[in-house]
């Protein structure tokens, strides 16, 4: 397939920026580059251009990276929450990706941003707090924070009787009590008056001694 040279006046993810020369198939230079306004011939004329369009690149680029560096501080003091569906187990069905995550951003915080920049090594499948980078721009690297929730409550263990309770309650309440059996049985009883002589054996020594 031919091969033709351009300059590019516009950026174009994945081929080149403002005034750089690449090399495409001349069909698509045609077909695509030109006519909507992204490339022009390699020629002498067309070259006199390079110079204004690198001019224009570097205040795309400076625009860019000031913009992304504002949202970088905005988006690292956000909490993105995202409510999922799990079993009675706590699991999810399904997981987050980085897709889920920019439509989440568009739909709480108004913030359009390309799922490609949002770096994921493996897509979330777990509930709680993570972590996610953000790669904004190539000098802006920022992370946002995710709080994945359950749609689903999670069960609770079951309440006990109020009566369970309260024969509880209560007997914790006798276990500070002394029993009554103990503390009769603690105490000793006071001490009697030592008895007098009995009258009887007195009656019978006086008679003994009349008889004498």
């Amino acid at each position: 397939m031919p091969k033709t040279e351009v300059i590019l006046i516009q950026n174009i993810v994945g081929l080149g920026a403002e005034s750089d020369h690449v090399k495409v198939a001349a069909g698509y230079a045609r077909n695509y580059l030109f006519p909507q306004g992204f490339a022009i011939p390699l020629t002498g004329a067309n070259k006199r251009r390079i110079e204004a369009l690198r001019q224009r690149r570097a205040e795309r680029e400076a625009h860019e990276f000031n913009t992304m560096s504002e949202l970088a501080k905005g988006v690292s003091k956000l909490v993105c929450l995202i409510k999922v569906k799990t079993g009675e187990d706590g699991k999810m069905f399904g997981s987050i990706t980085s897709g889920t995550i920019a439509d989440e951003l568009k739909h709480q915080f108004d913030i359009a941003l390309d799922k490609k920049k949002i770096h994921l090594e493996h897509p979330i499948r777990a509930l709680g707090d993570h972590e996610v980078e953000l790669r904004l721009h190539a000098d802006v690297v920022t992370s946002l924070k995710l709080k994945v929730e359950s749609l689903t409550p999670l069960p609770t263990p079951a309440e006990r009787p109020v009566e369970a309770r309260g024969r509880e309650t209560r007997g914790a309440a006798k276990e500070g009590e002394a029993s009554p059996k103990t503390e009769k049985r603690g105490k000793r009883p006071p001490a009697k008056a030592e008895a007098t002589a009995k009258p009887a054996k007195v009656e019978k020594s006086e008679k003994s001694e009349k008889e004498k």
